[in-house]
């Protein structure tokens, strides 16, 4: 067999067993990894619209309504004594999860309050699908 190299059915079923070993016990930490990042990068947005809506409130005198919304962090038209944008982009931007920010003022837990629903976008749940709050943090 002078000429013949290659690796042997045997060699190849060896490397695919030791693969998919390998994804079963690296798989489900990476993705605990993604889950425990996407939490973090929402805490972190929630404070930094904390901080836009406190800039609202030093110069109008109080919190955006309800009805105006977080939109009112970037876009003061006809608010009287608005010096924003209080966000560093204009855009509010959305969970990392794609969904839209919630906000309601007066709040239930405070002057306002703002969350975001999780993973799965419903209210409650565990894990990545647990709610992230303003009145969580503190």
């Amino acid at each position: 067999m002078k000429g013949h190299s290659g690796f042997s059915l045997l060699e190849l079923i060896v490397v695919l067993v030791i693969l998919g070993l390998l994804a079963t016990v690296v798989g489900p930490r990476v993705t605990k990894w993604g889950a425990e990042g996407r939490r973090k990068v929402a805490m972190i947005q929630i404070s930094q619209l904390r901080q836009g809506i406190e800039g609202f409130r030093l110069d109008v005198g109080r919190y955006p309504s309800t009805s105006e919304g977080l939109r009112a962090l970037g876009e003061g038209s006809g608010i009287q004594r608005w010096d924003g944008p209080y966000l560093e982009r204009v855009t509010v931007p959305k969970d990392p999860w794609k969904q839209e920010y919630q906000y309601r003022c007066p709040g239930e837990h405070g002057d306002y309050d703002l969350w975001s629903h999780g993973g799965d976008g419903v209210q409650g749940g565990d894990g990545e699908n647990a709610d992230i709050t303003s009145w969580g943090e503190e």
